[in-house]
């Protein structure tokens, strides 16, 4: 966590001593910290660095209570075209503690997690516009170990939507499909999920959302939908930084009951 604090703070302190900025300013338009995706993409010749210092989940069962802690979890996004970006991201570090509420046993899992790869392309909205829409298409590597990673390959597809109502306030959808991975770790099954999100801009600093999440998961052990609510902050100290926080909250027994995430991101 140590490092991760020191990280956000050297970006800072970069961004703080760059050169001023021109009157047409980079686009810097971080995904995070929304549940939610977005069709912007970065410029050529520009890269997103994004990363969570902090994500802690809290999963309440019947019969027995996980927490998962990750961090170092680091997205790098790159221009290679007009509209066109490609994404790499890796998880540097997981915790996963179950433990059985009838024997009191625990069992720990730490390591690394997966790595993706994703491409974004925009396909409709212009600065001044009120309409965004993009699509996103991502493969997912298992080079971590269960149940930090997945255990198995997995791929799918997003297609964020977004219309601003006002120069303040925004609605967004994102739509997603999944071919995702077994837990058994081998093979996939069919997952899908709708969000849906308000947005308000305070100011040019500060930014607020509310999500509501509906998720489909045909695991092959068991089927579930899970429901969630969200809401997130990001203020920028300067035009490169972001600082940013996510609260996440469960809405019925299959989703976890609680998650929180703290970050940031930097446009180089």
């Amino acid at each position: 966590m140590r490092n991760g604090l020191g990280w956000m703070l050297g970006m800072t302190a970069l961004a703080t001593a760059a050169p001023a900025l021109a009157e047409d300013e980079p686009r810097f338009c971080p995904t995070r910290p929304n549940l939610g995706g977005s069709a912007c993409t970065t410029e050529p010749g520009r890269v997103h660095v994004e990363m969570s210092v902090l994500d802690w989940q809290r999963d309440d069962q019947g019969d027995e209570r996980e927490d998962r802690i990750v961090t170092a979890d680091i997205l790098t996004r790159t221009g290679v075209g007009r509209n066109t970006e490609v994404q790499l991201e890796w998880v540097g570090y997981g915790r996963d503690r179950t433990r059985d509420k009838a024997s009191d046993s625990v069992d720990t899992v730490t390591g690394t997690g997966d790595v993706t790869f994703a491409v974004r392309q925009h396909l409709a909205g212009a600065k001044g516009k009120p309409f965004s829409a993009g699509v996103e298409a991502f493969v997912t590597a298992p080079t971590g170990r269960h149940p930090v990673g997945d255990g198995s390959w997995s791929t799918g597809v997003i297609v964020p939507l977004q219309y601003d109502l006002t120069e303040k306030w925004a609605i967004a959808l994102t739509g997603e499909a999944d071919a995702a991975a077994n837990r058994s770790g081998t093979g996939r099954h069919l997952a899908y999920s709708e969000i849906a999100g308000v947005r308000y801009k305070l100011n040019d600093r500060v930014t607020t959302s509310a999500e509501l999440s509906l998720e489909r998961d045909n695991e092959p052990e068991g089927h579930e939908t899970m429901a969630m609510a969200a809401l997130s902050a990001a203020w920028r100290p300067t035009r490169l930084v972001q600082l940013d926080i996510l609260a996440v909250a469960g809405l019925n027994q299959a989703a976890p009951g609680l998650r929180l995430v703290t970050g940031g991101a930097v446009l180089f």
